[in-house]
């Protein structure tokens, strides 16, 4: 895409640390910023889009484990749900071009909180009365290795305790 710039927003500070030092090593000559913010923060979110003005935003921000959704449904829905919501918002006022929000295969036919919060905010990406300036646009991922959440890391782990390494499908 050869951005002009790009605006990393994260509410976890360490994330954006991480991201940081990381891209810092790197020869990258295009100007990085970071926000610290959090989707359910409607206000700063718009601020946020008023100040930097995005021309394309990539929206990966969801709480993704299935175990701890389903006993903190309520936290699924705020974020997954209305902090898409406000994005879309901020999006459709602040004339970006494209929105794409990145969702997960658990939102097939979901079997539980996590998928089906995903799916919501999909069917409203997806029916959104699409404003002349704004294409919004959906794409799944199943698992991905070396992600935040990947079960790369706990493989490793259990491999060095002396196994077993746990399987949970077929």
């Amino acid at each position: 895409y050869k951005p002009s710039e790009i605006i990393v927003v994260d509410f976890c500070e360490f994330f954006i640390h991480e991201l940081q030092t990381e891209l810092a090593s790197k020869n990258i000559n295009i100007p990085i910023r970071y926000e610290l913010a959090d989707v359910k923060d409607k206000d700063l979110i718009d601020y946020i889009f008023s100040k930097y003005r995005p021309d394309i935003v990539f929206h990966a921000a969801a709480y993704k484990h299935v175990p701890i959704m389903e006993q903190h449904p309520i936290e699924a829905v705020k974020t997954n749900v209305q902090g898409t919501l406000n994005l879309i918002d901020a999006s459709i006022k602040f004339e970006v071009s494209k929105f794409t929000m990145v969702s997960t295969d658990k939102a097939v036919n979901p079997t539980n909180v996590m998928g089906a919060t995903k799916r919501l905010a999909e069917i409203i990406c997806e029916n959104i009365v699409h404003p002349k300036n704004t294409k919004f646009v959906v794409v799944r991922f199943g698992n991905v290795l070396g992600s935040s959440g990947s079960v790369i890391p706990r493989f490793k782990q259990q491999i060095k305790d002396g196994g077993p390494v746990t399987i949970t499908h077929p």
